[in-house]
């Protein structure tokens, strides 16, 4: 019985391929995330993919002897290679995904964070999904958008003048600083009508899920549920690809979501938005460490585009925009201001402050505080508790110097075990080997005493409920499902920071709010600390009502430090152009430019070294700071307990660019001679602890 004759692959006579008349050449990225090979690749492309083989597709090729995924960016008559170039061996798909607009986008991150062209695109473009490529796209409607009604942004200084500004298609750049009780996701969804009116696209991005939803609904309101879409991680590959091809085709106006959509493809685009970019949401976790506001500025600038940077709060990144006149503020009067806040006021955390009731005083309320809630609840509206931290008792502390409890076993944290009651609250277990400590001794004072370091959201609940008998007790966050809205009612609601719900009902709001534990947001070794904590302050005070409303915050801080005063004062502006000074005489971030090499200690010589040498050749001045040694968990393949370090690089301003090209090529040298430590580079880290 004979065989029947199977046809050999294309890939088998490639001998025999010819190459395409026009444009023989494609320059291609290649999926490889090496320094050192950072750049774009020629290949030559072959008469039967001739039509398929456009810019933007995904392709496959042969590269160091395997076969990896590329993106396929131009199509060129000739090469400068001089040797002979490697044929394209598939088009993966037709659709081109990659824009040119996207690419320079792309190119311009990486640079900036002296990172990789792939790594970047693996942000921007998702993972194929080939039954959603070959799905009929449903129809869309896309109805006629009105000009939207300028009273909302009114009540800002240049508000109406910047909606005029989109609606004539010009590339307006602000930083807007949001009143208490503002619908931000209205006011937003206002300036992307205005936008998609005068024919362009929108892109908000936000930095969760709630804030998708909200914004979301309020865009699709104002320009039809079809005209938007939501990007997110929550959605499913098949569901997210469906949604991006949508953008990639044109189908959709508008695009919302976190911050990987900093990247989405909008058509036309005529306005980048971000909201509350302080929140450590919009930085992202993986190489190079893009952080969005930074992203949508690079982008605005490149295509042409308005740009929206707001929030409650502002950051001393977005007074830079503000203060270099790149971008203008959109700010309230302080009649208007004083006239949506509530009453703020300041208390620090003695004993001789705290309410007489056995129960207020553990909860830590003092009696100011106390005696708020009391009337808020009276009134029949909720009061909001915001807790610094998750949990139950995260950790304990020296009762005498505050110095934190550990295990005298492994040198883990010590707290109490959950159920246990003011008379019997159980004997302090560690956190991390689980032994229990029945004799503590403080080993800065030895002093036998503890207290609560910081109590979480769900003891504090219980220590409410307990001050409070006949209230009901909500919590937001911690472990607990972050609640979207609450009933405005009398009740109590314990939230972390980020997770404060709403209260239903337009004109609602929260009688009072009580933050507590202002100290342990102000005691972390860290450089954003002030202005993190003035933006979690603000962002639940903004759910207030009115002081003539009867609205009340407490804030469990000390009143004379400066952050403390901003918040009572509501100047989130003066207290960032103050921070932007500071960090100016001090010479941190956004003042200059600063890279965080961080690794073992012979890997972070050998890449400071190498700046170092790079800038001498006519480069800036490099200042070096350390190192220091750190304590951070190992990069893949480092060794367990090996030693790490940290160094820090700084630049002036000006001189950022050249800063990150030499940590490139410190990087692209170690990745040629395969150096066996990896070295992780973050250029202006969000954290410096």
């Amino acid at each position: 019985m004979s065989r029947p004759v199977r046809k050999a692959p294309a890939s088998r006579t490639r001998g025999e391929w010819s190459a395409a008349a026009v444009q023989p050449v494609a320059r291609v990225a290649v999926d490889v995330p090496l320094p050192h090979l950072d750049r774009p690749f020629d290949y030559r492309v072959p008469t039967h993919l001739d039509e398929q083989a456009r810019p933007g597709v995904r392709v496959r090729v042969r590269f160091a002897g395997r076969l990896v995924d590329g993106f396929l960016l131009e199509r060129a008559e000739e090469s400068g290679h001089t040797g002979r170039l490697a044929w394209i061996d598939k088009v993966v798909s037709p659709e081109p995904v990659l824009t040119p607009e996207v690419t320079t986008l792309c190119r311009a991150v990486a640079d900036r964070y002296a990172g990789v062209f792939a790594d970047v695109v693996r942000m921007a473009v998702p993972p194929r999904h080939a039954r959603v490529e070959a799905e009929t796209p449903r129809e869309r409607e896309l109805p006629p958008v009105e000009a939207p009604d300028p009273a909302g942004w009114a009540r800002y200084q240049h508000g109406a003048a910047y909606l005029d500004a989109l609606a004539g298609g010009r590339a307006a750049h602000a930083v807007w600083q949001a009143l208490p009780g503002e619908s931000w996701a209205a006011r937003f969804a206002e300036a992307a009508a205005a936008t998609v009116a005068a024919g362009r696209g929108a892109l908000v991005v936000v930095p969760d899920q709630r804030d998708v939803d909200a914004a979301c609904a309020a865009l699709g309101e104002r320009l039809g549920p079809d005209a938007v879409v939501a990007l997110t991680a929550e959605l499913g590959p098949a569901e997210r690809y469906r949604r991006w091809l949508a953008v990639r085709r044109g189908a959709v106006r508008a695009v919302v979501g976190t911050r990987s959509a900093a990247f989405a493809p909008v058509e036309k685009l005529g306005l980048l938005a971000a909201w509350d970019d302080g929140d450590d949401s919009h930085a992202e976790p993986r190489a190079p460490y893009p952080q969005v506001r930074d992203v949508l500025v690079a982008r605005a600038h490149a295509a042409g585009a308005a740009l929206l940077v707001g929030g409650y709060s502002r950051t001393a990144e977005a007074q830079l925009l503000v203060e270099s006149r790149w971008a203008s503020p959109i700010v309230a009067d302080r009649a208007t201001v004083r006239a949506a806040a509530p009453r703020v006021t300041a208390i620090g955390e003695t004993d001789t402050q705290l309410a007489r009731d056995p129960d207020a005083r553990a909860a830590r309320v003092p009696a100011v505080a106390f005696e708020a809630a009391r009337q808020a609840l009276g009134a029949g509206r909720p009061v909001l508790v915001q807790v610094p931290r998750a949990g139950y008792l995260p950790w304990l502390s020296c009762a005498h110097c505050r110095e934190p409890a550990r295990c005298r076993h492994c040198a883990g944290p010590l707290g109490l075990p959950r159920g246990g009651t003011d008379a019997d609250p159980g004997l302090p277990i560690c956190r991390w080997c689980g032994r229990a400590e029945p004799a503590f001794r403080c080993s800065g004072c030895g002093s036998r005493r503890l207290r609560a370091g910081v109590v979480g959201s769900r003891r504090t609940a219980e220590e409410l409920g307990r001050a409070f008998p006949g209230v009901s007790v909500r919590t937001s966050g911690g472990g607990a499902p972050v609640l979207a809205t609450v009933p405005a009612k009398a009740e109590i609601v314990v939230a972390t920071p980020g997770a404060e719900p709403d209260v239903e009902g337009t004109a609602a709001g929260y009688g009072a709010a009580l933050l507590l534990d202002g100290w342990a947001l102000l005691s972390r070794a860290d450089l954003r600390v002030a202005e993190e904590a003035l933006r979690r302050w603000l962002a639940a005070a903004a759910l207030v009502r009115p002081h003539a409303e009867g609205g009340r915050v407490i804030v469990v801080a000390e009143s004379a430090v400066p952050v403390v005063q901003a918040l009572v004062r509501w100047d989130p502006a003066g207290f960032a152009a103050e921070e932007l000074a500071s960090r100016a005489e001090v010479g941190f971030p956004p003042a200059v430019r600063m890279a965080a090499v961080e690794g073992t200690p012979g890997a972070v010589a050998d890449v400071v070294d190498a700046v170092l040498a790079a800038a001498q050749d006519g480069g800036p001045e490099v200042e070096v700071l350390g190192p220091v040694e750190i304590d951070t968990p190992p990069e893949p393949g480092e060794a367990a307990g090996e030693v790490r370090e940290r160094a820090l690089l700084r630049v002036p301003r000006t001189d950022g660019r050249a800063l990150a090209r030499y940590l490139h090529a410190a990087q692209a040298a170690r990745s040629t001679r395969k150096a066996p430590d990896a070295v992780r580079v973050r250029l202006d880290p969000a954290e410096i602890g």
